[in-house]
């Protein structure tokens, strides 16, 4: 995350992890696994559905 420099997609994480971005399937354990660390406060996500690093 902090490497992008700016905001990214569940997709855009599942393609730098190896993952089958193609099939939706496989990325949705990967966005439940997302939102919760947002929120627990590792991770804020956006309105957009894209998640950015807490600072």
């Amino acid at each position: 995350m902090r490497q992008a420099g700016g905001p990214v997609s569940t997709r855009q994480i599942g393609e730098v992890l190896g993952l089958d971005t193609g099939v939706r399937g496989k990325l949705e354990p990967l966005r439940g696994k997302l939102t919760k660390l947002a929120d627990r406060g590792w991770l804020h996500k956006r309105p957009d559905g894209k998640f950015t690093a807490r600072l």
